[in-house]
């Protein structure tokens, strides 16, 4: 479990093709003295598991079905990703549940710089616009934000990134016509499973 409250921007130093999927070599020496193997970590929002330790960098697996459906697959050497360690009892809720299970990809339609804050527009299959509601929470690759408008007809909700977020996550890296991972507010899910 997870909060969306990224903790350090990783680079991606080595992408290799196994038979499983992907190893990713990430460079994080900021959090690296807080991680052991076995420890749950959130790439991009997405939650895999460090399997070997080096000084300042740690490694993980993603299988071909994660591959497919979340952008890792898409990240090369030198890639930036928003890392978060898993919650602990004892730790601050500072943005919202996160599981760190994606649910799908969005596409970001706009970018708008608006005084000193940004929008970002992103635009999502149309099944998924029961989960975004307006002043709700939501998960962009792995960042805990609040949705600022949703368009239901055009399938776009949009969230408005402060200067603090904009440089303390992949944020500022974004462009246009680019997929990021996306995990809807795990409240809205259960309330849809209890309807069935």
């Amino acid at each position: 479990m997870f909060t969306g409250i990224i903790l350090e921007v990783g680079k991606i130093t080595s992408v290799k093709d196994i038979t499983e999927g992907k190893e990713f070599q990430i460079n994080c020496p900021k959090i690296i003295k807080e991680i052991q193997v076995k420890d749950s970590i959130a790439i991009n929002g997405t939650c895999l598991t460090a399997i070997e330790l080096k000084e300042d960098s740690f490694k993980a697996q993603a299988v071909h079905v994660t591959l497919d459906k979340t952008s890792l697959g898409s990240l090369k050497e030198n890639s930036s990703v928003n890392l978060e360690l898993a919650l602990r009892p004892i730790d601050r809720m500072g943005g919202h549940f996160v599981q760190g299970h994606v649910n799908t990809m969005a596409t970001i339609s706009e970018i708008e710089k608006i005084g000193s804050n940004w929008n970002f527009s992103f635009e999502v299959d149309q099944k998924y616009s029961k989960y975004i509601v307006k002043e709700g929470s939501i998960s962009i690759d792995g960042t805990s934000l609040t949705i600022s408008d949703h368009n239901a007809s055009k399938n776009v909700f949009k969230v408005t990134i402060i200067p603090h977020t904009l440089s303390n996550t992949i944020f500022g890296q974004y462009i246009e016509g680019q997929k990021v991972n996306i995990e809807f507010d795990m409240l809205f899910k259960y309330l849809e499973s209890l309807n069935h």
